[in-house]
C-alpha cells in the first residue's frame, strides 16, 4: 500500500483463482502498486499503467525472501480526491469496477461480478475457451475467474465479508479514527496474526477541496492494535525518514544475486526494532505494557486532533509539516525506550 504526492492511494491483496499463478520471476503486486504511485497522477491513470505493465511484463514470481514459493494474482483498491476504482486479476487478464459510492472494500478473493466498468479486452472471450463461461448468462468476473460463489460474497463469513460489514454498520459516517479500529480489528481476521501477522497499517483521508492537504497515516510497525498511526503530508523540503527506512545492501543484496534468497538480511529499520521490543513488555509486563499501550494511543489522538484542526481551519504552513512524521515518531520511540 501507498501514496504519492498528487494524492492517489493504492491498496494490494493477494487473490487467487482458476488461472494458474506464474512461478517464474515477473512483476509482484507491491511493484505494481509502487510503479502505479511513481507514474500517475489520478487513480484511473494508475489503473491504466498497472494494467499496461500487467500486459507487458505478466506478475507472479515468489514474494516472499526465502526459498519457500507464495505466489498469487492481485488485487487493487485505487483511489484520489475524487474517485476510486478496484482492479482485480488473474494473469494478464483484469476486470476494473469504479466505485460510484456507499462503501468498498477488498481482501484476499476476487470481488467484481457484474459490474465492469473497463477490462481486458480477451477477458470474456479466453473464459469461453477455458468452459468458465457459456456466453449465454450474465458474465460476473469473481465466479467465472475463481471458484467464489458471488451470492453469498457479503455473508459468507470470510475476510472480505467481515470487512465489508464493519465499512458498512459505519456508512456515511465513516472518520479516521473508524478506519483505525477497523484495521484493528482481530476477530474480523482484518488485523491478522501468526506466521501472516499484519505488517504495517495506513489509513488516508483525500479532501475533494483541492486546498485541503491530503493526510496520511502511517504505522510502520506490525499489529495496529498496539501501533500508532502517524500523520504524513507531502510538502517541500521532507528530509529523508531515517528511523523508518529499511538498511539497504546495495549490490550485496541477496534478492539481486543468482541463485537468489541464499540468505535474509535484517531489514527492520529502527522503530520496527524498538517496537518490537516494546511488544514484547507489552505481552509479559502487565501494568507497564498498559501504560505504555495508554502512552501511544494518547499520542495517537493528539495527533489525529491536530489534523482535524488543519482541515477545518481551511489553511495550512507547509513549513510546519515538513517534519510532522519524523517528530511524531521521535515521540513515540520515546515512549518505548
Amino acid at each position: 500500500m501507498g501514496a504519492n504526492e498528487h494524492g492517489v492511494c493504492i491498496g494490494n491483496e493477494a487473490v487467487w483463482g482458476r488461472e494458474e499463478i506464474c512461478d517464474g520471476e515477473a512483476l509482484l503486486g507491491m511493484d505494481l502498486v509502487r510503479l502505479g504511485l511513481e507514474r500517475a497522477d489520478t487513480a484511473e491513470k494508475a489503473l491504466s499503467v498497472i494494467v499496461d505493465l500487467l500486459e507487458k511484463y505478466g506478475q507472479g514470481g515468489n514474494c516472499m525472501e526465502s526459498n519457500m514459493a507464495f505466489t498469487y494474482h492481485n488485487s487493487f483498491l485505487i483511489a484520489d480526491r475524487k474517485e476510486a476504482w478496484v482492479l482485480e486479476t488473474s494473469g494478464k487478464y483484469w476486470a476494473a469496477e469504479k466505485v460510484e459510492g456507499g462503501v468498498r472494500n477488498i481482501s484476499n478473493q476476487l470481488s467484481i461480478t457484474t459490474k465492469i466498468d473497463r477490462e481486458h479486452p480477451e477477458l470474456k472471450e479466453y473464459a469461453k475457451s477455458n468452459g468458465w463461461w457459456d456466453g449465454k448468462k450474465e458474465f460476473d468476473f469473481a465466479a467465472t475467474y475463481s471458484y467464489v460463489n458471488t451470492a453469498r460474497m457479503t455473508t459468507s463469513g470470510g475476510r472480505y465479508c467481515e470487512g465489508y460489514k464493519l465499512l458498512n454498520k459505519h456508512k456515511g459516517s465513516i472518520t479516521s479514527e473508524i478506519m483505525m479500529e477497523i484495521l484493528r480489528d482481530k476477530e474480523s481476521g482484518i488485523n491478522m496474526e501468526g506466521g501472516f501477522m499484519t505488517t504495517g497499517s495506513m489509513v488516508s483521508v483525500l479532501p475533494q477541496q483541492p486546498n485541503l492537504p491530503c493526510i496520511h497515516f502511517f504505522t510502520g510497525t506490525p499489529d495496529p492494535a498496539r501501533s500508532v498511526f502517524k500523520p504524513f503530508i507531502f510538502v517541500p523540503d521532507i528530509t529523508q525518514l531515517l528511523k523508518t527506512t529499511s538498511p539497504t545492501f546495495g549490490h550485496d543484496d541477496p534478492v539481486k544475486k543468482q541463485p537468489r534468497f541464499q540468505s535474509k538480511p535484517d531489514r527492520r529499520h529502527e522503530l520496527y526494532k524498538k517496537h518490537e521490543s516494546a511488544a514484547v513488555v507489552m505481552e509479559t509486563i502487565k501494568d507497564k505494557g498498559k501504560e505504555m499501550l495508554k502512552e501511544i494511543q494518547e499520542l495517537e489522538k493528539q495527533k489525529i486532533s491536530q489534523m482535524e484542526s488543519i482541515l477545518q481551519n481551511e489553511c495550512f504552513d507547509p513549513k510546519q509539516v515538513v517534519n510532522l512524521f519524523s517528530q511524531c515518531v521521535e515521540e513515540e520511540l520515546k515512549i518505548y525506550s
